[in-house]
């Protein structure tokens, strides 16, 4: 792999409450994922993120979740293939406005939280997304976890897909993430995480919780912008990668 995209989840503040440091962290990244006002984000939030992104010449894609404010998209759900399909529809929707009103494009979707969890396992689900997608704009790209459901998917369709990895995140021995709240879910020292990421993306593999090797498709490293440490956590990670000769660049740029 000779580039990769950078990654991270924003435009989630709503109304009176601030989450994220989104400002500090676009300059660093080359794509972002966008609330669309089901777990987080409001109309003026998706606005001034868009044009946040357009300003530092960012990739913008939708980041669609469950209808669920006060559980931020992270509780499961009991959905049919086709509500998650509307959902998906409905929230592309949303944000498409905002980025047309812009002159901006929209690159990609990557669903959030639950959903993104859910239908990494699910393939009926992931099927549903896909097709949401597929049918607002068969141009987008469907961005999901390596070896996932959704790759799947998308690629049954003819949906383009894009595999993410994550920097901060811990591995079970079948490629999905281990759940929050589990201990050592969540990586918090910055130069292990360094370290996981460029064996991510130069030897395509990480070792699970557990103690086993999984094997990946890196094409997107997640980073994420809400913890007090994201914005030097995103310079080393930008800083390292570039050291190892990576490029980094969009999806749509990176998938040509």
């Amino acid at each position: 792999m000779s580039w990769i995209d950078l990654n991270c989840d924003l435009g989630e503040s709503f109304g009176a409450y601030k989450i994220g440091r989104d400002q500090e962290i676009i300059p660093f990244i080359t794509s972002a994922n966008v609330g669309c006002g089901f777990h987080a984000g409001d109309p003026c939030v998706m606005d001034e993120t868009v044009k946040l992104c357009k300003k530092n010449q960012v990739a913008v894609g939708a980041h669609p979740g469950f209808p669920d404010l006060m559980g931020f998209g992270r509780r499961k759900m009991t959905v049919t293939p086709a509500e998650a399909k509307a959902y998906v529809k409905y929230q592309l929707g949303a944000l498409r406005a905002f980025c047309d009103a812009s002159g901006v494009n929209l690159q990609h979707v990557k669903p959030h939280g639950a959903l993104y969890n859910m239908a990494g396992k699910d393939y009926n689900l992931a099927r549903g997304i896909a097709e949401g997608i597929y049918e607002v704009d068969p141009k987008l790209i469907l961005m999901a976890l390596s070896g996932s459901q959704m790759i799947r998917a998308a690629s049954d369709i003819g949906l383009r897909a894009a595999s993410e990895v994550f920097a901060d995140r811990a591995y079970q021995a079948d490629g999905s993430l281990v759940p929050r709240g589990t201990p050592g879910a969540v990586i918090h020292d910055v130069d292990e995480c360094i370290k996981r990421i460029i064996g991510m993306v130069k030897e395509h593999q990480v070792i699970a919780i557990t103690g086993e090797t999984v094997q990946l498709c890196p094409q997107s490293i997640c980073v994420h912008g809400d913890t007090p440490e994201a914005v030097e956590f995103v310079k080393n990670i930008r800083k390292s990668l570039q050291k190892e000769g990576i490029k980094l660049c969009n999806l749509a740029e990176g998938l040509r």
